[in-house]
C-alpha cells in the first residue's frame, strides 16, 4: 500500500505520460512490496500525492527537469534488494515516460524509499501496523507472515546495528 509523493515540475511530462507513469509506479510499488498489482484492494489505498515544484540548479533554472520520488510503506516492506530495485525500476519509468534513455534521465531523478516505522502509519483516524495493514489488503491469513516479515526485518537492522558498534 504504497504512498508516493511525486515531485515533477509543471509540464516536464505530456499529460498522457504522466497518466501512464502514475500507474507504473503503482504497479512497480505493490510489486516490489509483495502485493499483486491487480489487486483492486491494494490499487484502491495506493495514492500518489503529486507536488509541482520550482527546480533550481545551482541558483538557476536547469535546462531539463528534475524529479524527486518518495515512496512510502510500513516498516518491514522494504529490505536492501527491494529499495535498489524502487530506485531503480522508478528511474527507468521515468525514462519512458520522457521518451529517453535511462542514462539521459538518471542524473536528474532522485528517488528515496522511505518506511514508516511500525506504530506510525495513520490512516481513518487510527494507527494500522503492517499485520493489520496485510490482513486487510490481503486476508486474516497474512496477519502471522507480516508479523514474521516485520521481526524478522528488525533482527536483521539489530544485527547490522551491533555488526557496527563492534567495528568501532
Amino acid at each position: 500500500m504504497p504512498m508516493i509523493d511525486a515531485f515533477i515540475p509543471e509540464g516536464a511530462l505530456e499529460p498522457e505520460a504522466e497518466a501512464r507513469l502514475f500507474e507504473e509506479l503503482t504497479d512497480i510499488l505493490l510489486r516490489l512490496e509483495g502485493l499483486d498489482p491487480t489487486n483492486q484492494k491494494a490499487r484502491d489505498v495506493s495514492v500518489i500525492f503529486l507536488h509541482r515544484p520550482k527546480v533550481f540548479v545551482a541558483g538557476a533554472s536547469p535546462g531539463m527537469p528534475r524529479y524527486r520520488f518518495i515512496p512510502s510503506v510500513p516498516e518491514g516492506q522494504y529490505n536492501h534488494e527491494s529499495r535498489i530495485a524502487v530506485v531503480k525500476e522508478v528511474t527507468e519509468a521515468v525514462a519512458r515516460a520522457e521518451g529517453r534513455s535511462f542514462d539521459d534521465v538518471s542524473p536528474r531523478v532522485w528517488v528515496f524509499p522511505t518506511e514508516i516505522a511500525d506504530g506510525g502509519w495513520g490512516s481513518r483516524g487510527v494507527i494500522r501496523s503492517l499485520p493489520d495493514i496485510l490482513a486487510y489488503l490481503v486476508g486474516e491469513h497474512e496477519r502471522p507472515v507480516a508479523e514474521a516479515k516485520l521481526a524478522d526485518q528488525r533482527r536483521k537492522n539489530a544485527v547490522e546495528i551491533l555488526d557496527a558498534a563492534h567495528r568501532q
